[in-house]
């Protein structure tokens, strides 16, 4: 019995993933940010930066990206719950993204993912965040870089947002203080939504290990956010094991 229950979830969750990932062809991506050089004052990065806003550096580059593919919302409080404990959730909390977990937990999520459904596991986990070996060969289930993010962001076009924020996005002023359900707004030109706004996305990048030691990139702005916050280049960062109310994820696969 516990057998067929097993292969019936597996079965349920493959074709609900079918549905769900795009693919997106390869191309390449400019990308920017400002860096400050100013060392820390604490060494657990907890106190005020010393440097002015005006010693910040502009820093630009370009990537190539392959092709892949991206799940076209969020990964929801549904999904998550599915895969992680095998329960379900309320109807009226099930397409809402999931929230407030932190960049380990969504690596575990990716593994635990490709192990149902027979792919190979991206990641090799290790004690300290920073030496987690991503392996770019593999099948199975994984964050976007940060490059792919704004890449599949962006779909092609060349502005901030691909269309008028309030048609795209949950924001500060149209989110009544809250996450929303996914997909109900505008999607990019590539089938992708609430790539803007909603929920900020984590991406597999360490920021700057330099300057910020294991600080991890997410992307995209939120739900609580101001307007100016959320777009297409918009990046910030924090440390692996932070979570708060507006941080979730997106999955992608080759």
């Amino acid at each position: 019995m516990r057998i067929r229950k097993y292969e019936s979830n597996r079965e349920r969750l493959l074709k609900e993933l079918m549905d769900l990932m795009v693919p997106i062809q390869g191309g390449t991506v400019e990308l920017r940010d400002y860096r400050n050089g100013n060392k820390w004052i604490s060494s657990d990065y907890t106190l005020s930066d010393p440097g002015r806003g005006t010693e910040r550096e502009v820093i630009t580059w370009s990537e190539t990206i392959e092709p892949i593919y991206v799940m076209k919302y969020p990964v929801t409080q549904h999904m998550y719950h599915f895969v992680m404990y095998g329960e379900e959730v309320a109807p009226n909390v099930s397409n809402l993204p999931i929230t407030r977990v932190s960049w380990l937990d969504t690596i575990l999520f990716c593994n635990k993912l490709s192990r149902i459904l027979d792919r190979t596991n991206c990641y090799t986990i290790t004690n300290d965040s920073e030496n987690t070996i991503y392996n770019k060969k593999a099948n199975g289930f994984r964050l976007l870089s940060d490059a792919e993010w704004q890449y599949a962001c962006k779909a092609g076009t060349r502005g901030y947002r691909y269309e008028r924020t309030d048609k795209i996005a949950w924001y500060q002023e149209n989110s009544y203080g809250s996450v929303q359900q996914v997909g109900k707004l505008l999607p990019n030109s590539w089938g992708l939504y609430d790539m803007i706004g909603n929920v900020w996305e984590w991406c597999w990048d360490l920021y700057d290990t330099k300057r910020y030691g294991n600080y991890r990139v997410f992307r995209g702005g939120s739900w609580a956010e101001v307007e100016n916050n959320c777009g297409s280049t918009i990046r910030r960062k924090s440390m692996p094991d932070f979570k708060i109310d507006d941080l979730g994820f997106r999955i992608a696969h080759l």
